[in-house]
Protein backbone atom coordinates (compact mmCIF):
# COMPACT_ATOMS: atom_id res chain seq x y z
CA UNK A 1 0.00 0.00 0.00
CA UNK A 2 0.74 3.49 -1.20
CA UNK A 3 0.40 6.53 1.33
CA UNK A 4 -0.04 9.61 -0.99
CA UNK A 5 1.29 12.70 1.65
CA UNK A 6 0.28 16.25 1.03
CA UNK A 7 1.20 19.58 2.81
CA UNK A 8 0.12 22.09 -0.02
CA UNK A 9 -3.20 22.54 0.01
CA UNK A 10 -3.10 23.00 -4.16
CA UNK A 11 -1.80 19.69 -4.45
CA UNK A 12 -5.32 17.90 -2.70
CA UNK A 13 -6.85 15.52 -5.21
CA UNK A 14 -9.84 15.53 -1.99
CA UNK A 15 -9.69 18.81 -1.23
CA UNK A 16 -12.41 21.93 -2.78
CA UNK A 17 -11.38 24.31 -4.86
CA UNK A 18 -12.36 27.61 -6.45
CA UNK A 19 -11.22 29.45 -9.94
CA UNK A 20 -10.01 32.56 -9.57
CA UNK A 21 -10.10 35.18 -11.95
CA UNK A 22 -8.43 38.73 -11.72
CA UNK A 23 -8.61 41.82 -14.02
CA UNK A 24 -6.81 40.55 -16.34
CA UNK A 25 -8.72 38.03 -16.67
CA UNK A 26 -6.33 35.31 -16.03
CA UNK A 27 -7.44 32.20 -13.58
CA UNK A 28 -6.23 30.56 -11.12
CA UNK A 29 -6.82 27.19 -9.21
CA UNK A 30 -7.56 27.70 -5.65
CA UNK A 31 -7.89 25.62 -2.33
CA UNK A 32 -11.34 26.68 -0.52
CA UNK A 33 -9.12 26.92 2.72
CA UNK A 34 -7.41 29.57 1.42
CA UNK A 35 -8.56 33.32 1.42
CA UNK A 36 -8.88 34.75 -1.65
CA UNK A 37 -5.96 37.05 -2.75
CA UNK A 38 -6.59 40.74 -3.23
CA UNK A 39 -7.28 41.53 -7.00
CA UNK A 40 -8.51 38.06 -7.38
CA UNK A 41 -12.12 36.92 -7.31
CA UNK A 42 -14.43 33.87 -7.32
CA UNK A 43 -15.37 32.57 -10.90
CA UNK A 44 -16.52 28.92 -10.20
CA UNK A 45 -16.80 27.20 -7.61
CA UNK A 46 -20.08 28.65 -5.86
CA UNK A 47 -19.56 29.52 -2.19
CA UNK A 48 -18.20 25.77 -0.91
CA UNK A 49 -16.05 25.28 -4.14
CA UNK A 50 -15.75 22.21 -6.29
CA UNK A 51 -13.61 18.78 -6.91
CA UNK A 52 -10.12 19.93 -8.05
CA UNK A 53 -10.78 18.01 -11.10
CA UNK A 54 -14.24 20.05 -11.88
CA UNK A 55 -12.65 23.40 -11.83
CA UNK A 56 -9.77 22.48 -13.66
CA UNK A 57 -11.93 21.37 -16.48
CA UNK A 58 -13.68 24.43 -16.20
CA UNK A 59 -10.82 26.76 -16.59
CA UNK A 60 -9.81 24.75 -19.48
CA UNK A 61 -12.76 25.09 -20.97
CA UNK A 62 -13.44 28.81 -20.27
CA UNK A 63 -9.43 29.85 -20.10
CA UNK A 64 -9.07 29.89 -24.28
CA UNK A 65 -6.55 33.03 -24.76
CA UNK A 66 -3.85 33.05 -22.35
CA UNK A 67 -2.92 36.63 -23.22
CA UNK A 68 -3.62 38.82 -20.88
CA UNK A 69 -6.42 40.91 -20.62
CA UNK A 70 -4.42 44.65 -21.88
CA UNK A 71 -2.91 43.00 -24.12
CA UNK A 72 -5.74 41.50 -26.27
CA UNK A 73 -6.99 45.05 -25.71
CA UNK A 74 -3.98 47.32 -27.06
CA UNK A 75 -3.49 44.62 -30.21
CA UNK A 76 -7.57 45.25 -31.10
CA UNK A 77 -6.63 48.82 -30.73
CA UNK A 78 -3.39 48.51 -33.12
CA UNK A 79 -5.47 46.23 -35.35
CA UNK A 80 -8.44 49.06 -35.63
CA UNK A 81 -6.01 52.20 -36.01
CA UNK A 82 -4.69 50.19 -39.23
Amino acid sequence: MVLKMTNNPFDSEDGYFFALINDEQQYSLWPVSQPVPQGWEIAFGGPKGAARQAVLDWIDETWVDMRPKSLRDKMRENASAL
